[in-house]
């Protein structure tokens, strides 16, 4: 998002951190979110920049009021009170919101670090097992029939957060299975002031090594990192780690590869 669409983000953030969410709080969100994607006359009455942020709020209370939470009612109405770029920014923003809730309704628990660890398990087994990975991004399957493979799939297993969130990357809003779960995970840490270091490696490193490197980037970076360790093939010793857009590959294939570069002059 640019420019007022994202500072009305953040006003609308702010109305969720004032509030201890519910647990359906995310999911209302989220339904907002998809109603607006399928109405074009709805996002334009909602973000029209020449109608007044009062009367914006007016009508959203007359389509909704009653019809979902007063958590949501309050979200909702920060939001449309807000400037957007686009018509689609306020629905993005609320898809955002949503899964911001179900991290903060999970963190009111005490099930945050549970929560991450299950999306994170989820989104390996979908990634290594390639026939499931098709069947929950075929559109020509009805989401609800992709919906419950996944709840089946997680039966007894996750918590009814991760089940949400599962439910909900299957959805989408036109964004992939992985790159749904991967934004989930990120928002998890982000509650906790973190940030995800995806580590491959080509042996599992042990509770005191992944202690070490955890500790290590923290110092680097200037906050808490949370690692997501990846077992690889493809890694020929040593350690590649993403955290975000930065890469630090102290594998031997890539310190090899460096010396040929230095070679070739």
């Amino acid at each position: 998002m640019r420019g007022a669409s994202n500072e009305s983000l953040a006003r609308a953030e702010e109305a969720l951190a004032g509030v201890t969410p519910l647990e359906g709080l995310g999911g209302e969100l989220f339904s907002i979110a998809k109603l607006l994607d399928g109405s074009g006359a709805l996002r334009r009455a909602l973000t029209d920049p020449a109608r007044p942020a009062d009367a914006k709020v007016s009508l959203a209370g007359q389509l909704f009021g009653g019809k979902i939470s007063g958590q949501a009612q309050e979200i909702l109405s920060a939001a449309v009170a807000g400037r957007w770029v686009s018509g689609r920014d306020l629905g993005d923003a609320l898809d955002k919101l949503s899964v911001e809730a179900e991290v903060a309704y999970a963190d009111t628990r005490r099930k945050l670090d549970e929560i991450e660890d299950e999306l994170f398990r989820l989104d390996r087994v979908v990634a290594a097992e390639r026939a499931l990975a098709d069947k929950l991004g075929d559109r020509g399957i009805p989401v609800e029939h992709r919906q419950e493979l996944i709840r089946g799939l997680l039966q007894g297993k996750a918590d009814a957060t991760t089940v949400r969130l599962a439910e909900r990357a299957v959805d989408g809003r036109g964004r992939g299975f992985a790159a749904s779960m991967r934004a989930y995970q990120v928002a998890a840490a982000a509650r906790r002031n973190a940030s995800i270091a995806t580590v491959r490696v080509a042996t599992d490193l042990t509770e005191a090594e992944r202690t070490r490197l955890a500790a290590a980037l923290g110092r680097q970076y200037g906050r808490d990192i949370q690692l997501n360790v990846i077992v690889d093939p493809n890694v020929v010793g040593g350690v590649r780690v993403d955290i975000g857009d930065e890469v630090i590959d102290g594998t031997i294939a890539a310190r090899l590869d460096d010396a040929q570069r230095r070679i070739a002059g």
